[in-house]
């Protein structure tokens, strides 16, 4: 599976868990990057495929991934089908801009909705501010919390006397903050007295960052990769040291699970569903779209090799003790044994 996001990241973990085994998970893709033929043609198979395994496996339940703006229509067909087949439905909420695309929807859409939360036999959260926003659309459905889950690796160094590397992981653009973090690069390094080096990848606007990264005079210390394949994502994570996301809108980011895994310093914003993730103790939170903060914050971990430590080492032990997938997929096998009670 190379689709991007985060939900083929916790997807990819999790079929690497017994519960995939235990439960005899079959995975339907409904999505891969490419243009609008290759998204159609996906979507096609993916529906007959589909249909075939409701008729001929009658699957005891369908656990369905669903997300904003196209991703509900996809997944709203395959819940109503579902829902025909007598078979219940399992519906994990995904994406920061939920709350928002359904404020944004013209009223059928908006019923559609409502009706897909609370057809569903469990809606499943990824934290408590998302659990209210979507109690809040559909009060009569049963919504449940279940944390995103990674798992825990080794330890990155932080001492290796190298020029510190900060990276930056995943769609490029306003919404995660991509821009306002390439200024506060630019006034970081003014004041900087040791060499860093920040690696930008992602997709999305690749070209505006690069042209940023020119016009600021940065290039020297900042490469933006573009998008990168999850097999070079371990590879990428071990070569760093600090992990920057100073999102202005989130979900439950699998980029600082995966980073917190592995002992990075994570510096980010404590918008959607971070601060579940981590707090002052394991990582150190800014404010959204303020340049300056982000600018000293970069200025505190790239010169503190200790502070990078202590951060990074937090925040492995907290992944450890309630972020573990081999916790966690232990959850959705209780979540689906209460449904066929």
């Amino acid at each position: 599976m190379s689709t991007r996001g985060g939900v083929a990241t916790f997807v990819r973990e999790m079929r690497e868990t017994p519960i995939w085994t235990e439960w005899d998970i079959r995975h339907v893709a409904t999505h891969r990057d490419g243009g609008v033929g290759t998204k159609l043609a996906v979507y096609a198979l993916a529906l007959f495929v589909y249909l075939y395994r409701l008729v001929v496996h009658r699957p005891a339940i369908v656990h369905l991934h669903l997300s904003s703006y196209g991703s509900f229509p996809r997944k709203y067909l395959f819940e109503l089908i579902a829902r025909a087949a007598r078979t219940p439905v399992v519906l994990h909420v995904h994406g920061s801009d939920f709350s928002k695309f359904y404020d944004e929807a013209p009223g059928p859409l908006r019923a559609a909705i409502r009706d897909a939360l609370r057809g569903a036999a469990v809606v499943v959260a990824l934290g408590e501010p998302w659990a209210v926003a979507l109690r809040d659309i559909a009060p009569q459905a049963r919504i449940i919390v279940v944390s995103n889950a990674i798992r825990p690796g080794a330890q990155v160094g932080q001492n290796s006397g190298a020029p510190v590397q900060v990276l930056f992981l995943g769609e490029i653009g306003e919404r995660k903050g991509t821009f306002t973090l390439l200024e506060a690069w630019q006034r970081m390094v003014k004041t900087a007295e040791v060499e860093a080096r920040l690696i930008v990848a992602g997709d999305g606007a690749v070209d505006r960052a690069r042209e940023m990264v020119a016009d600021l005079g940065i290039d020297a210390s900042v490469e933006v990769t573009g998008w990168i394949g999850p097999e070079r994502i371990p590879e990428l994570i071990a070569a760093s040291q600090v992990l920057v996301l100073p999102s202005h809108r989130e979900g439950q980011p699998m980029a600082i699970l995966e980073a917190m895994a592995h002992g990075l310093c994570v510096v980010t914003c404590p918008v959607g569903g971070i601060p579940d993730l981590l707090d002052d103790s394991c990582g150190l939170l800014v404010p959204p779209g303020e340049v300056q903060p982000l600018a000293e914050a970069l200025g505190r971990v790239v010169h503190d090799d200790r502070l990078r430590g202590r951060l990074g080492a937090a925040a492995l032990q907290r992944v450890r003790d309630e972020f573990d997938i081999a916790v966690v997929c232990q959850r959705f096998g209780g979540i689906y044994r209460e449904i066929l009670q």
